[in-house]
């Protein structure tokens, strides 16, 4: 292709506008899976100090077959990123990698414990959508419930709904999380998990009667959004609660 055209292309990767760095994305993406050269010089930018944006280049490159050590590492720490759209953009990219690129897997799954709270969440997100049922990823989901960033707790609590490999670890790591975090924003995510899973245990059903009876809102709305999925899955149970 014409070297001018792939200049101003690979410029346009450090440009302030994001809809700009997205059509020179796009059309990179094309490019390189077309040409060695086009893989080359976006390589060769990756490798360059002194840019605005590395991001997009490593986003192009990880839509190539067998990305580079030095791609994966930019995207893993583009999951820090300040802005949620792009974080979700690359976690995404990542999800699908590991598809067949299995070493991605253990890397979020050591991303979720010694990664910022951005890179956490996203890496605890990532492993939840590829739908595994191994243990190592099991275990770094409910390690994560002891997480100090309570968002990071909140994500961890939220991708073990899927979970079926460990149902009763899962279920009892959820409930601790339900009758002990200090965050009403844990507490409410694994009541409404817990609920979701279904099969409530009695010491579940009672926390829940307890806290819609209390006068704390937040709770109080958790716990009933929780009651009104367990009725629809078990009538019997959660029917049997509200009558005691």
């Amino acid at each position: 292709m014409e070297t001018d055209r792939l200049t101003a292309l690979i410029a346009d990767l450090d440009h302030p506008d994001k809809p700009t760095i997205r059509t020179a994305v796009d059309q990179l993406i094309g490019l390189a899976r077309e040409s060695g050269q086009v893989r080359a010089a976006l390589e060769e930018r990756l490798a360059e100090l002194g840019h605005r944006n590395y991001w997009p280049v490593a986003y192009v490159l990880g839509h190539l077959p067998q990305p580079s050590g030095a791609t994966i590492r930019n995207l893993l720490d583009t999951l820090d990123h300040c802005e949620p759209d792009i974080r979700w953009a690359i976690v995404l990219l990542l999800v699908r990698i590991a598809k067949s690129e299995n070493s991605i897997i253990n890397l979020m799954i050591e991303l979720c414990e010694s990664g910022t709270a951005n890179q956490k969440r996203m890496a605890i997100y990532g492993l939840r959508d590829l739908v595994l049922n191994d243990v190592a990823s099991l275990h770094a989901l409910l390690s994560s419930l002891s997480d100090s960033d309570p968002t990071v707790r909140v994500a961890a609590v939220i991708s073990l709904k899927t979970r079926t490999d460990g149902d009763r670890q899962v279920r009892d790591a959820l409930l601790q999380s339900y009758l002990l975090d200090a965050d009403i924003k844990v507490r409410s995510a694994a009541a409404v998990t817990l609920a979701n899973i279904g099969l409530p245990s009695e010491e579940f059903l009672r926390a829940l009667k307890d806290a819609n009876e209390s006068d704390n809102s937040q709770s109080k709305r958790a716990a009933a959004v929780a009651l009104a999925l367990l009725e629809k899955r078990e009538p019997a149970s959660s029917a049997g609660l509200r009558q005691r």
